[in-house]
C-alpha cells in the first residue's frame, strides 16, 4: 500500500540523496585508472579488471540484497552496503598490489553497491508510491544518481590533483559514510503478505517462465556493457588522442548533468507510452551516438558534445526497465526480480570495463570495444521490441498489485 504523500515525499528525498552519493563516488573511479596505474607500475588491465570484479560482485548480490530489502525493508540494507562502501574505500586508498585492489575496490565497493543502488533503492520507492506515479518516481530518483555524476566528478577530480589519489580515496570514504545515516532514516517497509501473494520460490519460478523477463534481462546486459566501458575508458581514450585529463572529467561531468534531463523524461515518457518501444528507440539511438563521435573528427567540442547526447540516454533506461518489472510482476517482490535483471547489467559491465582494459593491453586501443558497443545498440533495441509491459494473469484470488 502507498504511505502517505508527506511520507512518500520524505522517502523519495532520501532515496535520492542516497543514490546521488553512491553513484557520484562511484562514477569517479575512472578518474584513477591513470595516476594508479601510473604510479604502482600496472597496466590498465591490473585497474580494469578490479573495476570490472566490483561490477560482477554489485550484480551477483543484488538479489539477495534485493531479497532481503523485500523482506525486512531497505533500511538495513542501505546502512550494511554504506558501512561496506566505507571500508572499501579506505582500503583501495591502501592498495599497493593487483590482489588489495581486487578485495577492496572489487569486493567490498561491489558488495556495499549492491545495497546502497538501484534495486533496492527503487524497490523502496515503487512500494511508497501509488501505480500511476511510479514511473515518474523512479525518474526522479534514478536523475539523483546521475546530480551525483555531475556535482561530485569535479571534487573527485580536485581531490586527486590536491591531495593525491590515496588520500581522495580516504577523503572520499567520508562523503560515503553520509549514506548511513540517511539509510537509517529511511522509513521503508516491506509490504504485508496478502492473499495470493506470490512466496519467493514461486515469484522466481513465475517469472523464470516469462520470455519477456529473460528478454529484459538480455537488454539490460547491453545497457551495463555500454555504459560502464565508457565511464571507466573514455579518459584514457579522450588522453590517449591527445586531450587533456580535464577535457575527460567534463564529458563525464556533462553526462552526469544531462542524464539527468534525459532519466527524468524517460520516467515520465514511460508513464505515458509504451516502456518497451521507448526502451528500443534508446538503445538504436545510443548506437548512432557511437557511430558518429568515432567518425567525426575527435576535439575537445565533439567530446562535450558527445557527454551531452549519451547523457540524455545514459540510465534513461533504468526507471524504465524497472517499471516493466513493475508492471508485469506487481511490486511484492520488486526489489529481488528486479535485482536479477540488475544482475545482467552488471554482467554486462563485468565485460565493458574488462574487455576494454584487456584489449587495449593487447592491441594499444579501443576500437574493437567501440564496435561491439554498436552491435549491441542494435541487438538491444530488437530485443525490447517484442517486450509486453501488460500484468501477468495469475489463478491465484489477487491479482498483481497496482
Amino acid at each position: 500500500m502507498a504511505l502517505t504523500r508527506h511520507s512518500s515525499l520524505l522517502l523519495i528525498l532520501l532515496a535520492s540523496l542516497i543514490i546521488s552519493t553512491a553513484m557520484g563516488l562511484r562514477h569517479g573511479f575512472g578518474l584513477f585508472l591513470e595516476p594508479m596505474s601510473s604510479e604502482l607500475g600496472w597496466g590498465r588491465g591490473v585497474f580494469a579488471l578490479a573495476l570490472a570484479i566490483q561490477n560482477l560482485m554489485w550484480g551477483l548480490a543484488q538479489p539477495f540484497t534485493g531479497a532481503l530489502a523485500d523482506r525486512f525493508g531497505a533500511a538495513r540494507i542501505i546502512v550494511a552496503g554504506g558501512v561496506l562502501y566505507v571500508l572499501g574505500l579506505c582500503f583501495m586508498s591502501l592498495s599497493t598490489s593487483a590482489l588489495g585492489m581486487t578485495l577492496s575496490a572489487g569486493l567490498l565497493i561491489g558488495i556495499g553497491l549492491s545495497g546502497t543502488t538501484f534495486s533496492v533503492i527503487l524497490g523502496a520507492v515503487g512500494r511508497a508510491v501509488p501505480a500511476e506515479k511510479r514511473s515518474m518516481a523512479m525518474g526522479i530518483v534514478s536523475a539523483a544518481g546521475s546530480f551525483g555524476q555531475f556535482a561530485m566528478l569535479p571534487g573527485t577530480l580536485g581531490l586527486i590533483e590536491w591531495l593525491g589519489w590515496s588520500a581522495a580515496l580516504l577523503a572520499m570514504g567520508m562523503i560515503a559514510a553520509v549514506m548511513i545515516p540517511l539509510g537509517a532514516m529511511l522509513k521503508d517497509r516491506p509490504r504485508p503478505h496478502a492473499l495470493g501473494d506470490l512466496s519467493l520460490r514461486d515469484a522466481l519460478n513465475e517469472a523464470a517462465g516469462q520470455k519477456g523477463f529473460w528478454l529484459l534481462c538480455l537488454g539490460f546486459f547491453v545497457c551495463g556493457f555500454q555504459v560502464v566501458f565508457i565511464a571507466v575508458h573514455l579518459p584514457g581514450y579522450l588522453f590517449d588522442n591527445g586531450l587533456a585529463v580535464q577535457v575527460g572529467t567534463t564529458v563525464l561531468a556533462l553526462v552526469g548533468l544531462f542524464n539527468i534531463v534525459g532519466t527524468y523524461t524517460a520516467g515520465w515518457l514511460g508513464g505515458i507510452w509504451s516502456k518497451p518501444r521507448l526502451l528500443s528507440w534508446l538503445y538504436l539511438i545510443r548506437g548512432v551516438v557511437i557511430t558518429v563521435f568515432l567518425v567525426a573528427p575527435l576535439s575537445a567540442y565533439s567530446a562535450y558534445a558527445f557527454g551531452v547526447a549519451m547523457g540524455l540516454l545514459w540510465l534513461s533506461t533504468v526507471p524504465l526497465t524497472n517499471g516493466i518489472v513493475a508492471s508485469v510482476f506487481g511490486v511484492k517482490h520488486l526489489s529481488m526480480l528486479g535485482g536479477i535483471v540488475f544482475l545482467f547489467h552488471q554482467l554486462g559491465s563485468f565485460m565493458g570495463v574488462w574487455l576494454g582494459g584487456y584489449l587495449y593491453d593487447m592491441t594499444g586501443h579501443y576500437d574493437t570495444v567501440w564496435q561491439i558497443a554498436i552491435v549491441l545498440s542494435v541487438v538491444a533495441a530488437a530485443l525490447h521490441w517484442f517486450i509486453s509491459e501488460k500484468p501477468l494473469a495469475r489463478t491465484t484470488p489477487t491479482q498483481v498489485t497496482p
